[in-house]
């Protein structure tokens, strides 16, 4: 294996090489020294090292909602982030006759601010560290697939384990770069969330699904909660005596213009890009994988809206899980045009034959090197066809009470054995988060919606062969019939499911309730298909693992900078203020108030609040206005590099200040998650003017803006 480049301090030397895109890059905060010549030249006014620091601001100030990015703006725990990243609880807290969807919320003081969804944390960063060595140790060639996994999960529970002795922290180990390296994610755990502010719907979604993705965009998709700890400044679970967070740092709300070509960065958590997956992965993904993947999306959005037309209050809990769903399979349309459109395949097929022979140029290399090329060749072709398959099964993972079953009894049968032995979710750092996520079925749950999904479920797994299939669940699920299933079951009762958490494995087995009895037969074939997985995952990550050492080793010898995907880990990337033109089409790097209320229909998709719409018109934009503009900003484009994750993320100007909300990207350029063009790739922000000015003159949200430092 080449080890040459798996190292922190190694990768910081390789980044020194020479330079790429100022825009292209999810970059590591310890990677920003090593950037300081192209971040000053960008136009970043703080000194580069400062983004390394994570005890420090801008960075301390970044947070995570676990899915979602956010920051904190004001010594209060007020953290800002996207609408659609508090829709969850919006949703959560919803019912007919309060629709917070459509109307909005704002809590009059502290003491009206109202709990998030069950399972909803805010996670503060202290740390990234790299564990290379500690992770890899105990790995040797000789190790079977699955041994190599079961060590290195050893090795990352232990350090996770160690690190967690801290009170109410957080930590993950996460593997770059294939598995050449791993670095440990250290957070605080903030767990009283509560919503503070969302404005109504028709300006937090204002478009909807019609301008997802698009632009130009007038969408104000923004939200507040605040974080909250025990009176000794501790964290804790939701008590009514419990006082908001006071962090170490917050931002500054900008107080001066935003204009085009003006540095911005984007600090944040992105879940994940494929842009150092192999050839063949890339072209199996875009031949059939994704094919598959935005099919079964669009027919569970159309098995949802259908079965809760008509139902008010079935539309409101399923709300939240449509629109993701919606979100997503849109994004995959535009994956997949935007692969045609630049030659995707082509050049990942170009790359590839370049390192390849590379590779082959030099006897030591490929002695090195390419004995792990071909397992690594033999094994994504096993992986492609798994990945296929596994779209399928997983929708057997979407009725809730099913899942409900089988993580309770999965719970029952791992805390049998000492914690530091169980899988991964289930040790008792993950009992909390579990039984929230079981309490939040009852706010997202609806029998007859949930039986139309089990029967969409059972006839899409049908397609896989049956030696892949768990064919016991199958088979019971017919035996006992859907009727028998919903009729007699009562886990849709929240007191009931969580009285399941916690009992013995004896008891799920000896149970008469027909979910537990599915979820204790389905059990065998659920390890055995796990087993499968594990071995092949650690087959992957020795293969992976030294190809992707080489390819740091030819990236250098080009003079490239090369950066790890996106893992769900705290990056930073930053651009410009930027439009985009190409023949035939202008998009300016702004939206303006003018536009919004050119798209207002007062119906649908396009209906702000006759208020919002009322004060644009008359042209009441406060202090808020742009002076260049002469008019109010709503959305602005920028070159920075995101991906899904990123929602929420705070956008900075190049004094570390905010100025805005990263909340999408554009149809033609989702494809950057596999390889990024700078010429088509832009983010969509929701500007800090609009923001500001929809709390100020529209919702008078006066004392959030006084907690933020914000002069009237």
């Amino acid at each position: 294996m080449m080890t040459r480049f798996s190292t922190g301090a190694a990768l910081l030397a390789l980044l020194a090489a020479a330079p790429a895109l100022a825009e292209e890059g999810m970059w590591l905060p310890s990677q920003a020294p090593a950037l300081a010549d192209r971040l000053k030249a960008a136009g970043l006014a703080l000194d580069p090292a400062a983004l390394a620091d994570l005890s420090a601001a801008p960075l301390n100030a970044i947070a995570s909602l676990g899915g979602c990015s956010a920051a904190f703006l004001s010594p209060q725990g007020l953290v800002a982030t996207n609408h659609h990243c508090v829709y969850g609880s919006i949703q959560y807290n919803s019912k007919p006759g309060q629709d917070y969807l459509t109307d909005g919320f704002l809590a009059a003081n502290l003491g009206d601010e109202l709990p998030a969804a069950p399972g909803s944390r805010i996670f503060v960063i202290e740390a990234l560290r790299d564990v290379t060595a500690a992770m890899t140790r105990g790995l040797g060639p000789k190790l079977s697939g699955q041994a190599r996994y079961e060590q290195l999960e050893k090795n990352r529970k232990a350090l996770i384990a160690a690190c967690e002795q801290q009170e109410s922290r957080r930590c993950d180990v996460r593997a770059y770069f294939g598995g050449a390296q791993y670095w440990l994610q250290q957070q605080l755990e903030i767990k009283d969330v509560r919503l503070v502010y969302a404005p109504a719907g028709g300006i937090g979604n204002f478009g909807g699904e019609t301008d997802n993705w698009q632009w130009p965009r007038h969408t104000g998709d923004f939200g507040f909660y605040r974080a909250y700890v025990g009176p000794d400044g501790r964290s804790a679970p939701f008590a009514k005596e419990n006082v908001p967070y006071r962090p170490r740092n917050w931002l500054k709300i900008a107080d001066k213009p935003l204009a085009e070509g003006d540095f911005v960065m984007v600090a944040g958590f992105p879940g994940v890009t494929q842009r150092l997956w192999t050839a063949a992965e890339v072209a199996h993904n875009f031949s059939a994988v994704y094919a598959t993947d935005q099919r079964l999306r669009a027919e569970y959005a159309d098995l949802i809206s259908k079965v809760t037309a008509g139902d008010k209050a079935a539309e409101i809990k399923y709300a939240s899980i449509l629109r993701g769903v919606d979100n997503y399979k849109k994004k995959l349309l535009g994956e997949i045009a935007g692969a045609e459109a630049i030659d995707l395949i082509g050049r990942k097929q170009r790359e590839e034959t370049a390192f390849r022979a590379w590779v082959a140029a030099d006897p030591a290399r490929q002695q090195a090197v390419g004995p792990a090329l071909a397992a690594l060749d033999a094994l994504v072709a096993e992986a492609n066809q798994a990945r296929l398959d596994n779209l399928r099964l997983a929708t057997l993972g979407r009725p809730q009470l099913l899942t409900a079953a089988q993580l309770l009894y999965r719970w029952a049968k791992e805390r049998a054995k000492p914690d530091a032995q169980r899988e991964a979710g289930f040790q008792d750092r993950d009992r909390q988060l579990l039984k929230e996520r079981l309490a939040q079925i009852e706010r997202r749950y609806d029998a007859k919606v949930d039986r139309a999904i089990m029967e969409q479920a059972l006839a899409e797994v049908a397609q896989v062969a049956p030696e892949k299939r768990n064919m016991a669940l199958e088979n019971a699920i017919r035996a006992t019939g859907l009727d028998a299933l919903y009729g007699q079951t009562g886990l849709a009762d929240t007191a009931t499911r969580l009285a399941w958490l916690d009992k013995p494995a004896a008891d799920f087995e000896a149970a008469t309730d027909p979910f537990i009895k599915l979820a204790v037969t389905a059990y065998p074939g659920d390890i055995a298909a796990e087993a499968r997985a594990k071995e092949r995952a650690g087959r992957m990550q020795a293969a992976r693992s030294a190809v992707m050492a080489a390819q740091m080793d030819f990236a250098r010898s080009q003079g490239r900078l090369i950066y790890p995907d996106a893992n769900g880990s705290l990056r930073l990337t930053f651009g410009k203020v930027a439009g985009k033109a190409r023949d035939g089409l202008v998009w300016t790097p702004f939206t303006t108030a003018e536009g919004l209320v050119a798209k207002q229909r007062g119906t649908g998709e396009f209906n702000a609040p006759a208020k919002a719409i009322a004060l644009l018109k008359a042209r009441d934009h406060g202090r808020w206005a742009d002076p260049k503009l002469g008019t109010l900003p709503v959305d602005f484009l920028s070159t920075v590099d995101i991906t899904n994750g990123n929602s929420g993320s705070s956008t900075l100007n190049a004094r570390g200040e905010f100025v805005g909300l990263a909340f999408d990207g554009t149809l033609d350029g989702v494809v950057s998650d596999w390889s990024f063009d700078g010429t088509i790739n832009r983010t969509i922000h929701v500007d800090a003017r609009f923001m500001l000015w929809t709390m100020d003159r529209l919702d008078g949200a006066k004392r959030l803006l006084d907690e933020m430092g914000v002069a009237r």
